[in-house]
């Protein structure tokens, strides 16, 4: 039930009114929630996403100067936008058939493994460059078909400049030699990168005679955080500063909660293969020569792994075996 104004409220309100007073109104303050899924945590920071915008601010640069050359009309290419998806978001947004380059980074470190990215141009520019290229105005029909092999080869060598173009942008971080390894014009057979996988979309849009569209660079983003986190340590994760005492109050807790764990450990005198004859004719006193000299020194196994080597002897009237050199994995 409403609470009963008292007359010597209602008083006060005719008063304040009467003198000019905006009556008070209370809204309801709206709660901002931000969207998170669980099922894709972000992996990249703000300061990440910066660096890669400077990179990929320079490859535009770049794109516009080689497509204005190129095509000779004028052309603008500027970034638009760098998302954190899933690889099957990206794929499912693309039509059945679009160009698509499949390019390798060729990053020169042994540390980091292969890189494959995909530079996606829509159909748009696509046509609108092989209509150049063969002597046209650069006009664009939108068109629901599979590329001939005429426009197949054009577009070849085009993605292989646009895959060329990447170094530069990456060296003040990496040294790398893309190239491109293929070309694939059906969107839904391309295997490079895992459905589930999470990638770095980056989205460039591209102004010719005034039409608009897009390319993308397509970067599997394990493969990505790999990269940074070797050449760009300040803006990893990892890199930012830890208390000193903290960290080896960590390190210690984790030494002393495994260093209870058992370990099977094998020292092998040698080996030999045998055939399934000689071992079911083996005799008491028989001699099985082995792979080694009795000079040579013996491995020890830390459960599968080759762990070290060292010299069979005795030790308190009991086999041993002494340790002489560690195996560096």
């Amino acid at each position: 039930m409403a609470d009963v104004l008292t007359q010597a409220q209602i008083d006060e309100m005719l008063k304040s009114v009467a003198a000019g007073a905006e009556p008070i109104v209370t809204k309801t303050e709206e709660v901002k929630v931000k969207e998170y899924d669980f099922r894709a945590p972000k992996k990249f920071t703000k300061e990440q996403i910066k660096v890669l915008e400077s990179i990929f601010e320079n490859y535009a640069r770049l794109l516009s100067s080689y497509l204005t050359g190129m095509l000779r009309l004028y052309c603008r290419v500027s970034l638009v936008n760098i998302e954190e998806q899933r690889y099957n978001e990206f794929n499912n947004a693309l039509p059945d058939y679009v160009v698509m380059g499949m390019v390798d980074l060729g990053i020169k470190n042994d540390e980091i493994s292969e890189t494959d990215v995909i530079v996606q141009v829509s159909n748009a520019i696509t046509y609108t460059m092989i209509d150049r290229l063969l002597g046209g105005k650069g006009e664009y029909s939108d068109t629901n078909r599979d590329f001939t092999d005429i426009e197949t080869t054009i577009m070849s060598d085009v993605m292989r400049s646009f895959a060329e173009l990447l170094k530069e942008p990456w060296l003040t971080h990496i040294d790398l030699e893309p190239r491109l390894i293929g070309i694939e014009t059906n969107s839904r057979v391309v295997q490079t990168i895992g459905h589930e996988d999470t990638v770095i979309i980056v989205a460039l849009e591209v102004e010719i005679n005034s039409q608009r569209s897009i390319i993308s660079v397509c970067i599997p983003a394990i493969n990505l955080d790999e990269i940074m986190g070797k050449f760009i340590p300040r803006y990893t994760r990892s890199g930012r500063k830890t208390d000193t005492a903290r960290e080896q109050e960590r390190r210690d807790n984790i030494m002393s909660g495994i260093s209870t764990t058992a370990l099977d450990v094998k020292a092998v005198l040698g080996r030999i293969n045998l055939d399934l004859y000689e071992v079911l004719t083996l005799q008491i006193n028989d001699v099985i020569p082995l792979d080694k000299k009795i000079t040579e020194n013996i491995n020890i196994y830390v459960g599968d792994k080759l762990w070290c080597d060292g010299k069979l002897g005795t030790y308190n009237k009991k086999k041993a075996v002494m340790v002489e050199n560690f195996i560096e994995s």
